[in-house]
């Protein structure tokens, strides 16, 4: 598990190669700015050998969060970051691991009829409860959840998972109404507080993609607030001092940037974007999407790119998703070692400051 003293070495051991902001708080530890992801790619063993060489490459170059899934590559994604994880010249305390549960997973490739195996694997073994599925292939139920985070320990081939996330809930809302989700959501957190107390995982978070960048009135809006709210009494429910809710993954990047210009979650002050309310809260937000799943590697708007330093229009564009305030890292999914080295050429520059990344959206 990644700890306050690992994550502290880590950050001794490279701190000097970086800008002065590449090391960000994370509870009490620190961990990199820049983060290593690993969703895209087919389930093939070439995939899952160059994945292995990224993310040695970033867990011994600098960048100490890796971020996967359960269903990434039919679980292949999970179990490469485990190798990697075990083989690289870092401690285990050092790197936070964060993986996600919600979608059903296959296992190493993709079945010839998925609807059946989904029956098979997950229905009628009373894994998934059937009524609990959505569009045949998302449940957060409890017990689903729990059978998903056991084979992810096994997959990562760890003790504790750092940060385990609700992968998407919002998918929910294609046949349930939001406050229907809402109450999944708290038995889902009762179910994670209970893991928390036993150490299979250390904290929980939510994994997005629209509903905290959406509009109040939209079909897959759910609220920070009450989200949060639901956190704190799934802790109570269990008897836990404080809930163990502690981070939101979302998108964000230049041309993605609703979770800061989008004010649809209310606090004392009116409503306000995602990113100002989780920070207020005290989330931490990791971005995914930082460089639009390949898509930004491009030209960037040119008013962006004036104001962002770097060599590369990839390096540039991980600077900008970093520089919103309240952002803790951005993910970037990279199954390249070449790739892996620019991105840790973005962390030499500092981002821009609060004042000049607001300027961007005058």
């Amino acid at each position: 598990m990644a700890t306050s003293t690992g994550t502290w070495s880590y950050r001794d051991r490279f701190h000097e190669e970086f800008g002065r902001t590449y090391f960000r708080r994370y509870g009490d530890g620190l961990v990199s700015s820049i983060g290593i992801g690993t969703y895209l790619g087919d389930p093939t063993d070439a995939v899952d050998e160059r994945y292995y060489d990224a993310i040695r490459a970033a867990l011994e170059g600098g960048i100490n969060v890796v971020d996967t899934a359960i269903n990434y590559r039919c679980q292949r994604s999970e179990r490469v970051v485990g190798r990697a994880l075990a083989d690289a010249d870092v401690g285990r305390e050092e790197v936070v691991v964060a993986t996600k549960g919600g979608f059903i997973a296959f296992d190493e490739d993709r079945p010839e009829d998925p609807g059946q195996y989904v029956l098979d694997e997950y229905v009628e073994t009373d894994i998934v409860p059937r009524d609990s599925l959505v569009g045949g292939h998302h449940s957060i139920h409890p017990d689903f959840l729990d059978d998903q985070l056991d084979r992810s320990l096994s997959n990562l081939d760890v003790e504790t998972i750092d940060l385990y996330y609700v992968h998407n809930p919002e998918t929910q809302l294609a046949e349930r109404s939001r406050g229907a989700v809402y109450d999944q959501l708290e038995a889902a957190f009762e179910r994670l507080e209970e893991r928390a107390a036993a150490g299979d995982i250390a904290h929980y978070g939510v994994a997005s993609w629209e509903c905290f960048r959406v509009p109040a009135d939209h079909d897959r809006y759910l609220s920070l607030p009450e989200v949060i709210s639901r956190a704190r009494s799934a802790a109570a429910t269990v008897g836990n001092a404080a809930t163990h809710l502690r981070a939101i993954q979302l998108p964000f990047n230049v041309v993605m940037a609703d979770a800061f210009t989008v004010k649809a979650h209310e606090s004392q002050d009116g409503p306000q974007s995602a990113l100002w309310f989780a920070h207020e809260a005290g989330l931490n937000v990791f971005t995914s999407a930082s460089i639009g799943q390949g898509e930004l590697a491009g030209e960037l708007p040119a008013e962006v790119a004036a104001r962002l330093e770097g060599e590369t229009t990839a390096q540039r564009a991980i600077n900008f998703a970093r520089s919103a305030p309240g952002v803790t890292a951005s993910l970037v999914g990279t199954s390249s070692v070449e790739h892996v080295e620019e991105n840790l050429i973005a962390g030499e520059y500092d981002p821009l400051g609060a004042d000049a990344f607001d300027a961007v959206f005058e």
